[in-house]
């Protein structure tokens, strides 16, 4: 285990740094004339214009800009914002939005997680009844209709019915995260519903099961202790990912709601040319997307002991 461990905790270090080294030599081949505003550009003479070039260090050679820059993260320095807010640290231009989405994105999970094991379950015991073709046709519809009209709908019943406020307002964050966060969660209600119910069918079709039947065990017990139990273990393996994912932000999401999170930041970031904000983002996507990958397969292996991680040499 702990081999494996240290294994896998190496292959996704080596993935972050990959990733970040491609990122920054895409982000150098940009031309450097995006660096300055049009602005900057109309005021400074080219002089002046090479002079901050060469204070950036835009101007050495591709090598040693990289290797400033693998020295800059080892020691936590993302830099400054040039263009979303000049001259302000990385670290603050990300820091608040981080903690919105985060916030929503937790909230959001926690929410899909509960009624979507819920409503595979209740699928799963009422099969072909009235809960499982509701089930059916709500997951259908999810991933059937498109997101956005999907996100206007819940905006116009929300807004109409229940009152809700249709933008963000940080002075109204409660009652203004509600629609956002229910947005977050809409699709991953349906997919929990859809794999724990398709889990659970699985496993009462195994012969463990009917032996369990035939012992006499009642069928809350079996469907609790063993059915539930061994088919939420696969579910386990997408839980970190999808919990470091949603602290990301939803790009669509926050836009439509006009939540301050860092969904569109990266987008933002790209097309201002904001060098030190893109190249942090960058880092940061990955390296949740990597962690969340490298936990679920250790608690893929913790929690389903019929894994085994031995070789076929050492297994001899």
């Amino acid at each position: 285990m702990l081999k494996y461990t240290i294994k896998r905790l190496l292959q996704s270090l080596f993935t972050v740094f990959l990733i970040a080294s491609i990122i920054f030599i895409l982000m150098r081949m940009l031309p450097v004339e995006n660096y300055f505003t049009e602005d900057e550009a109309m005021n400074l003479t080219e002089e002046q214009q090479q002079d901050i070039l060469e204070a950036a260090g835009l101007l050495d050679p591709l090598p040693v800009q990289l290797l400033d820059f693998y020295k800059d993260t080892l020691k936590l320095d993302f830099g400054t914002s040039r263009r979303i807010q000049k001259g302000a640290l990385v670290v603050d231009v990300i820091g608040d939005k981080f903690t919105v989405s985060m916030r929503n994105g937790a909230t959001a999970l926690c929410i899909a997680l509960v009624l979507g094991v819920l409503l595979g379950v209740g699928q799963t015991l009422n099969k072909e009844g009235i809960i499982d073709h509701f089930g059916t046709a709500f997951t259908i519809f999810v991933n059937s209709v498109p997101t956005i009209v999907s996100f206007a709908l819940i905006m116009v019943f929300g807004s109409k019915v229940l009152g809700l406020p249709t933008l963000y307002s940080s002075r109204k964050v409660m009652m203004s995260s509600i629609m956002p966060i229910f947005c977050l969660s809409l699709g991953s209600i349906a997919g929990y519903a859809l794999w724990t119910r398709r889990y659970m069918v699985d496993e009462l079709n195994k012969d463990y099961i009917k032996l369990a039947k035939i012992k006499g065990l009642s069928r809350g017990k079996i469907m609790l202790k063993h059915v539930l139990k061994n088919a939420f273990v696969p579910l386990t393996q997408y839980l970190p990912a999808a919990f470091l994912s949603t602290i990301g932000g939803s790009m669509l999401c926050e836009t439509f709601f006009s939540v301050p999170g860092m969904g569109p930041l990266l987008t933002t970031g790209v097309t201002k040319y904001d060098i030190s904000v893109v190249q942090t983002l960058s880092i940061l996507y990955a390296s949740l997307g990597v962690l969340g990958a490298f936990l679920g397969d250790v608690l893929m292996i913790i929690f389903d002991p019929r894994i085994s991680l031995l070789t076929k040499e050492e297994s001899r």
